[in-house]
């Protein structure tokens, strides 16, 4: 969600391309958390692309629904799902407009997932909505710390997240894990280099 004007026809583009541009491994922190969870959770992964993500955690056992704006992002996941064998739910829906569900999630994985001021704090209050009591939200953004590195990410400044604004979007949980960091992406071509990210690990009440 980084084009005001037609966000789908630019992942759409971008997924459209035969090189995961996002390489095919899982995000490293999305990796490292998945340790806090137990076996066979049940996990959402909104914004998931072509399903580098959502794949890797129905590898690892868990019970995986993702959802992308991007009609060839969600066909190209299902390819692949269906290639490795792997049973998993993966829908195409816009997440502002998606029927979010209530109390189901043991986890949800927001990685990279970068959306306007005016639907942020609502779709991040959908995310809590959709766990159950003690789920976590685990999360990682870029900040605006990003815009000097070429490693990729939003160039809109409102797109871009910080601790603070975390904090307050997840007042309602308990954060178990939240910093800023300058990481080393190694996520494909457009994901590649020295990153300024916030990350975190917010619980459900």
């Amino acid at each position: 969600m980084e084009n005001r004007g037609n966000p789908a026809a630019m992942w759409d583009e971008r997924f459209s391309k035969a090189e995961p541009v996002y390489g095919e491994q899982p995000n490293s922190y999305l990796r490292a958390q998945a340790q806090r969870l137990a076996p066979g959770a049940s996990v959402l992964v909104p914004g998931d692309g072509y399903g580098r993500n959502g794949l890797w955690l129905a590898k690892q056992g868990f019970r995986v629904h993702t959802v992308d704006l991007s009609p060839i992002g969600v066909a190209r996941a299902r390819n692949s799902a269906r290639d490795a064998g792997l049973s998993l739910t993966i829908e195409q829906a816009d997440l502002s407009t998606w029927a979010w569900p209530r109390n189901q999630f043991d986890a949800i994985f927001s990685i990279f997932v970068h959306l306007f001021p005016n639907v942020r704090s609502i779709i991040h209050a959908h995310m809590l909505h959709a766990l159950v009591a003690g789920g976590l939200c685990i999360l990682e953004a870029f900040t605006p710390a990003q815009l000097k590195f070429s490693s990729g990410g939003p160039k809109q400044t409102d797109l871009l997240y910080s601790a603070e604004i975390l904090r307050q979007d997840f007042a309602a949980a308990e954060i178990l894990a939240l910093e800023e960091a300058t990481v080393s992406l190694d996520e494909g071509r457009m994901h590649s280099g020295p990153g300024a990210v916030v990350h975190g690990v917010f619980q459900k009440k």
